[in-house]
């Protein structure tokens, strides 16, 4: 009987050296393997590895998953205009030396975090001192997120990690800082929008006047060339009827009393105060504008 309980006992022993020995690494993690104190071996393949038993050997797992640092406590940085910015940041990153990283922090993953916080910080300050808000905002954003994580590569190196990605969140200037902005910006929009104006009202007058130039022009262009035309027009006129007329002189007169009679008694009101006998009434007299004697006396 003290046999088998002997055996049993030492059977539970056995076995429970045995488990010692052995230790399971995850995919997600790296294990550490430590003989009084010393690190002695990494293992980075998952699986089920050996190892001496405690107090022989002892393992440490790390996670090898990759890690956040999300800084939301709204920093305020410095720019090189001496303005503050409230400033919201992460990090991406991970452990990629477990023996490196095992030294510079002791294993423990919050405090590798809050060390890192700081360096990066102090980085962040940095860049962010040698530009303007209007860098920062906007035209060297990820200029600055690079150099950040430029700045970040050595450290992170010398302590086991690797620094994946920095972002910036959110860039903004204080509330009583932002409100100045906005009314300094408001000022030069209107300024500009006075400027346009007054320049796009110059720019009507000298168009129009310019227009109503152009204008007197082609008017003094057409009434010369209408003049021009007239008087051509005349001349021919007068030409044409001196030829006719000269080709038959009677006739000619005879139009011409013809016209003066019609332009004079054009208005039934007309009154004309002539002696009968005058040249004016010849060809009432006779068609053919012979002279004949009349009465003495007036007609109305």
């Amino acid at each position: 009987m003290n046999r088998l309980i002997s055996f049993v006992i030492g059977l539970f022993v056995l076995l429970a050296v045995a488990s010692s020995m052995l230790f399971v690494v995850d995919q997600r993690q790296y294990a550490v393997v430590f003989a009084f104190g010393e690190i002695k071996q990494v293992v980075r393949e998952p699986g089920l590895h050996f190892k001496l038993p405690p107090p022989l050997q002892n393992v440490v797992f790390m996670d090898r998953r990759l890690q956040t640092i999300d800084v939301a406590a709204s920093e305020r940085f410095l720019t090189a205009e001496k303005k503050s910015m409230v400033v919201d940041w992460f990090v991406k990153w991970r452990i990629t030396d477990p023996r490196k990283f095992f030294v510079a922090f002791g294993g423990n993953l919050r405090g590798a975090q809050d060390r890192m916080t700081q360096r990066i910080d102090a980085v962040a300050r940095e860049e962010f001192g040698k530009r303007t808000v209007a860098d920062v905002v906007a035209g060297q954003r990820e200029q600055v997120m690079q150099n950040i994580r430029g700045g970040m590569a050595e450290y992170a190196q010398s302590v086991g990690v690797e620094i994946i990605d920095v972002r910036l969140k959110r860039v903004d200037l204080l509330p009583a800082i932002s409100e100045s902005v906005y009314r300094r910006m408001e000022a030069e929009r209107k300024r500009v929008a006075n400027e346009l104006r007054s320049t796009g009202a110059a720019e009507g007058e000298k168009i129009r006047a310019d227009a109503d130039r152009q204008r007197e022009v082609v008017l003094a262009e057409a009434y010369r060339d209408a003049q021009v035309v007239k008087g051509e027009g005349d001349a021919k006129a007068s030409q044409i009827y001196a030829d006719a007329f000269g080709k038959d002189p009677s006739f000619a007169q005879f139009w011409r009393s013809m016209e003066a009679y019609r332009n004079t008694f054009r208005d039934k009101g007309n009154v004309m105060v002539l002696e009968p006998n005058s040249d004016f009434f010849r060809y009432m007299r006779s068609p053919g504008g012979n002279t004949a004697p009349a009465p003495s006396g007036g007609k109305k």
